[in-house]
């Protein structure tokens, strides 16, 4: 299946924590429509397994009638958990609890009881039970952290992440490169979008918008997993999305002078979907951004106009227009990815830090896409989704901002460009080179 591609590290990652004799208690999860109920499923496939995906209530009642599908000796059991695990650690191999935040919803006290099942009843089995979850914020502080009365028994925990633009290849061999980049300004790396792109892009956008499918209630829907009340959040995302990156800007685009954000910054960088980062250097303000590609398209496109999209008067067209510019931020991250990717082949120096960096120069804004730092050398990289760049042209700007911040050895400019005019002077990476190395 598609769904796998670029998951084998995972894959195997997760079929080892499964591995052997004895008990094992496995946490995997990741932001909704990651594809970590496939992985687990791939993962288990050999094994005799109870599969059961939680729910707001009846979860016990349910959860017996998932496993009867496998053994119906245990709907003669108690209605307790308890009784239920004791049934079954002998008689499957696995048994795995999806959206496991839906149990804790219900009864607060699972916790605790899961605790007690897993010392009382399953410590000595070879039972290996697995809780998956895609609310982040309720599997880091209610399963993950020291204060949750799981702490400490679980075996391992995987966080399923987007997959890298790099494997983009994999899942759409005959697609351009520019297409590529167009979809993955679209799909964040996100499995469950990428593989509803089975047209030519703008054709499914266009498509897409015209019928008002999913993707009109996609971005509120994955707020209203995280939070209750989604109204100052999408305030605030609609901001980062629009280019406002500090406190202030954010807080002024959204209309929200007098309105703390800071508490609602901190939930959102908790669930993975916002980001604070600091210069690399550690000199100057922190920047907030859009950590999940996906809701940067969405809260850039499709939430500011929804009316428009629901009365047809904003289409593809439209975001077409606007695309390239906002690439911008996309094409730097796949900049990152190829410079750890030559670094990692010695195609490039090694380095000890590597960030973007922003600072200012008589109140004028400075700034390089990413700065690399290593023993005696400076990797200065600049990002420009455009055709006709002249490499060693940028190549003297990014060396006149090294010298700017006062780092000393041997500046080696970098540049990653959509194409060019002149290669010379850096180097230099367009997305001819970028799509060899997705081969």
């Amino acid at each position: 299946m598609v769904i796998f591609l670029d998951r084998e590290e995972e894959l195997e990652k997760l079929r080892r924590a499964l591995r052997g004799e004895g008990f094992r208690l496995v946490v995997v999860y990741g932001r909704r429509r990651i594809g970590k109920t496939s992985l687990v499923l791939k993962a288990t496939e050999d094994m005799r397994r109870v599969y059961y995906l939680a729910v707001g209530r009846g979860n016990l009642r349910r959860f017996k009638q998932a496993a009867a599908r496998v053994d119906p000796g245990v709907l003669t059991t108690a209605d307790d958990w308890e009784a239920v695990f004791t049934y079954l650690r002998d008689r499957v191999d696995v048994v795995i609890i999806d959206e496991f935040p839906n149990l804790i919803e219900e009864d607060r006290s699972i916790l605790s009881t899961l605790q007690a099942v897993v010392d009382e009843v399953l410590a000595h089995s070879n039972l290996k039970l697995v809780l998956a979850g895609s609310s982040i914020s309720t599997m880091t502080s209610k399963v993950l952290s020291y204060k949750s009365p799981l702490y400490g028994r679980r075996t391992a925990s995987l966080r399923v992440d987007p997959i890298p633009f790099l494997k983009y290849r994999q899942f759409f061999p005959d697609r351009p490169p520019h297409e590529l980049v167009e979809i993955h300004g679209f799909a964040g790396g996100i499995p469950y979008y990428m593989v509803k792109v089975r047209e030519p892009f703008w054709d499914f956008l266009g498509r897409e918008l015209r019928e008002r499918t999913f993707l009109l209630d996609e971005g509120d829907f994955l707020l209203r997993y995280e939070f209750e009340d989604v109204s100052t959040y999408r305030q605030i995302l609609e901001a980062i999305a629009a280019g406002k990156n500090t406190l202030g800007e954010i807080r002024d685009h959204a209309g929200l002078r007098s309105t703390d954000i800071t508490p609602y910054l901190r939930n959102l960088e908790i669930v993975g979907i916002v980001r604070k980062v600091k210069p690399v250097l550690g000199r100057g303000r922190y920047r907030y951004e859009l950590a999940d590609g996906f809701l940067r398209f969405w809260h850039r496109f499709i939430g500011p106009n929804l009316w428009l999209i629901e009365q047809g008067l904003y289409g593809a067209e439209d975001i077409r227009r606007e695309y390239s510019q906002y690439l911008g931020r996309t094409f730097e991250e796949i900049a990152r990815e190829v410079v750890v990717r030559e670094i990692a082949a010695g195609r490039l120096p090694r380095v000890t830090k590597l960030g973007p960096q922003w600072w200012t120069k008589r109140g004028e804004a400075r700034e390089i896409d990413l700065l690399g730092v290593g023993d005696g050398v400076v990797v200065a990289v600049e990002a420009r989704w455009r055709d006709g760049v002249d490499a060693a042209e940028v190549a003297q700007e990014l060396r006149e901002k090294v010298e700017e911040l006062g780092l000393p050895g041997r500046v080696v400019p970098v540049v990653v460009a959509r194409s060019f005019r002149k290669r010379e002077g850096a180097a230099a990476y367009d997305l001819g080179d970028i799509y060899r190395m997705m081969a």
